[in-house]
């Protein structure tokens, strides 16, 4: 007990006793835990774990007036977050349980790297009385009076993970650039990691792959594929049978079946929270093509890409049409393809009710919703008789398929010849941006040095800026005028293959046939109709009264 001190002749001051001797007075020995922490898994700092824990573990049982109150050691766990350190939450734990006097770490890094973390922890251990022992810092945390040193080293400790991660990610973005792909092929199905690094193809998954990405050209959408392949049993990668529409969708716009990989589709937000987000256009992206064994030739996985882009726009076939569907129907081809002659509005499949029989008749959305009010002369066209007129189409393009198939290969060949002059025309414009480029830099060199007076060189400058802006707008226009180009050429080439199976006549309507070969149908009228096939090539066709 420390000796009273006297301040006046009739009050004397007793000392207050110091946390350490109130926990001497209170219990015979001081409870004393350690906690421990290694951030990696490499084998130096497997060594380092062991070490701490033998090291805290003497430390303790050789002092007389302490006893173990536990070795609390997180191996393999970052120290920006708490909430998934399971072995410093259940120390946290027992300390509110009031089973622990006294904690031991060696350092405040090792503690927590996060400052708010680091106070908000202290603070509550030493409202309940427990104080913590920074070694290297020569810290405790109940004899110091302010915070702000332990703040201090908490930032110094956040500043380090900081500058870690900032290292670590130019690392990973330094990797990305030299084209190194990193693969996680737990949840994708068709591939596995090779023992050299590299994944390899498993065949009898790939062939469901192969499979999905045919029923997409075949005209399903993503949410009829993944009830087929439910009612078919195919597995996914899991074993399970149970597939959803966007697993679906992931599949088909996974780039890896291709064989290419696309690097960084995600970055983590601060390394605090460790929180990944989409990458939307906030960091590069890199794609690293004919990285791995493909599954899906690049010609198929193209088309796949287009076809669904083009039901993803799906949207007003007419500046005139007041409504419109917004979205891909799948169920019938014709919602996709059949729009009235008058407004260019899309048709909708209805079923008629008389008397107890029903008929089912295709009409103009505009008819169905406004009646004659914005359209005024687009009749109903009786289903059945539709689909004998358009089987009567197909089984006159096959019957003449030399004339069709001419006419299409015709047709894809000038699309290539415009992509290849479209491609030399922008090397062209490239080679003359570089050149404005230097021009530019050679007239700031100029200005800079006072060689040359500036007003003489504004008018050259705005020259070269209005010419580079026009050939930057010139190259955007021809690159969406490729892509147009390309999309055609797919549409084409389906019709090419469909109609080189083709041997004989079709005897019945068939949705699949109909989304590969046939562009677009008009109604003309109640008794004709007009079919454009994928391709440019053009049939009027009477329809049954």
């Amino acid at each position: 007990m420390s000796k009273p001190i006297a301040t006046a002749l009739n009050v004397t001051v007793i000392p207050a006793l110091s946390p350490v001797e109130l926990k001497e007075k209170k219990f015979k020995q001081i409870r004393v835990a350690a906690y421990c922490r290694v951030s990696t898994d490499q084998e130096e700092q497997q060594n380092s774990y062991q070490v701490q824990i033998d090291y805290y573990t003497d430390l303790i049982n050789s002092n007389p007036e302490w006893t173990m109150a536990g070795i609390f050691a997180d191996e393999g766990i970052s120290g920006t977050q708490t909430k998934h350190r399971k072995e410093f939450n259940k120390m946290i734990r027992k300390c509110r349980q009031k089973k622990i006097d006294l904690v031991l770490c060696k350092s405040i890094s090792r503690f927590a790297r996060n400052t708010v973390d680091c106070l908000e922890h202290i603070r509550e251990l030493k409202m309940l009385g427990i104080g913590v022992i920074f070694e290297k810092e020569n810290i405790n945390t109940l004899t110091m009076n302010s915070e702000f040193i332990i703040s201090l080293y908490g930032s110094f400790a956040q500043a380090e993970s900081e500058s870690i991660s900032k290292n670590v990610t130019w690392g990973v973005e330094k990797s990305f650039r030299e084209g190194k792909v990193r693969y996680s092929l737990d949840r994708m199905l068709g591939y596995r990691m090779g023992d050299d690094g590299v994944p390899y193809v498993v065949e009898a998954e790939a062939e469901v792959i192969r499979y999905i990405f045919q029923l997409c050209l075949d005209g399903l959408s993503t949410r009829r594929i993944a009830n087929r392949l439910a009612e078919e049993g195919i597995k996914k990668w899991d074993g399970t049978t149970k597939w959803f529409a966007n697993t679906v969708y992931f599949i088909l716009r996974n780039e890896k079946y291709a064989g290419d990989a696309v690097l960084q589709k995600t970055y983590t937000e601060d390394c605090i929270s460790h929180k990944k987000v989409k990458n939307h256009g906030e960091k590069n992206k890199y794609i690293v093509y004919d990285c791995h064994p493909a599954i899906i030739d690049r010609d198929t996985y193209n088309r796949v890409q287009q076809e669904l882009t083009r039901r993803g726009a799906i949207s007003k076939r007419s500046p005139k049409a007041e409504t419109e569907q917004g979205h891909y129907a799948s169920k019938y081809a014709l919602s996709d393809i059949l729009i009235c002659g008058d407004c260019g509005t899309p048709y909708r499949r209805v079923t008629w009710t008389s008397h107890g029989h029903k008929l089912i008749v295709w009409r103009c959305i505009n008819r169905l919703d406004y009646g004659n009010r914005y359209c005024h002369d687009s009749p109903s066209i009786n289903e059945e008789k539709l689909h004998n007129a358009i089987v009567y189409a197909l089984n006159s393009a096959y019957a003449d398929g030399e004339k069709m198939l001419e006419t299409i290969k015709q047709n894809i060949t000038a699309v290539m010849i415009d992509k290849d002059i479209s491609s030399a025309e922008s090397d062209r414009i490239k080679s003359r941006l570089l050149e404005i480029s230097e021009a530019k830099d050679g007239l700031i060199r100029l200005i800079t040095s006072g060689a040359v007076d500036e007003d003489s060189l504004d008018k050259k400058f705005e020259d070269l800026i209005t010419e580079e802006k026009f050939l930057k707008q010139t190259i955007a226009d021809l690159k969406h005028s490729t892509d147009i180009g390309e999309e055609k050429r797919y549409h084409m080439m389906s019709a090419f293959e469909e109609l080189q199976k083709s041997k004989c006549c079709m005897t019945q309507y068939d949705e699949v046939t109909v989304r590969k070969v046939i562009e677009c149908i008009r109604v003309l009228s109640k008794t004709e109709i007009q079919v454009i096939f994928k391709g440019g090539f053009e049939m009027n066709v009477s329809v049954e009264k």
